[in-house]
């Protein structure tokens, strides 16, 4: 495990598109399913790491809590599966399952999606506005496996919320940290490592 830090893309920056699946559904996912939306949060996340096992019911509880306010939620997995084929669509698509997702998870195969968005770690974070712009990106909160920080998303969901109501989000902005994208052999991207 290479635990890695998120890029920090600049805020501001508008939201890269894809057209991905959704592991559940089998439906495509794309950019254009979220512009009725007054927010869209994007979280590259997978199965196996255990940061995203630490604070995977946190996110299940958000899809709930902000999906009725108008927000867009999406997962997405960028992770090579012939390295690690715990993260593979199937698994992928239990771990919604039981976890109750209320918003598409979807598999960056290509891993083009991931390399767009910067993603860098799972879990990492990128919340746009209503106008599509970059007003977000950093942790959910200051737990970590085993620092016995309870998980409540409090960073996370202060920037949702002030994106709501129409606040400036609070800074500092913490960047995430977790396990590092498992890249396909030369397929790793510049900003990586």
């Amino acid at each position: 495990m290479v635990m890695v830090e998120s890029t920090m893309l600049p805020l501001g920056t508008a939201a890269p598109d894809f057209t991905l699946p959704d592991v559940v559904s089998g439906q495509s996912t794309s950019l254009a399913t979220f512009s009725s939306s007054r927010a869209l949060l994007v979280m590259f996340i997978c199965q196996h790491c255990p940061f995203v096992k630490h604070v995977q019911q946190e996110l299940a509880r958000i899809g709930q809590d902000y999906g009725p306010k108008g927000v867009g939620l999406l997962a997405i997995s960028a992770n090579n599966v012939a390295t690690h084929p715990q993260d593979s669509p199937e698994h992928l698509k239990q771990m919604a399952e039981s976890l109750g997702f209320t918003f598409p998870l979807c598999y960056d195969e290509s891993q083009e999606t991931a390399k767009r968005y910067t993603a860098a770690c799972t879990p990492d974070f990128f919340l746009f506005d209503g106008e599509g712009r970059l007003a977000y990106r950093g942790q959910l909160d200051d737990s970590r496996p085993g620092n016995n920080i309870p998980v409540t998303g409090k960073d996370l969901r202060a920037a949702l919320d002030a994106i709501l109501s129409g606040q400036p989000i609070p800074e500092p902005q913490k960047p995430s940290i977790g396990c590092n994208i498992k890249w396909k052999p030369g397929n790793e991207p510049a900003y990586f490592g």
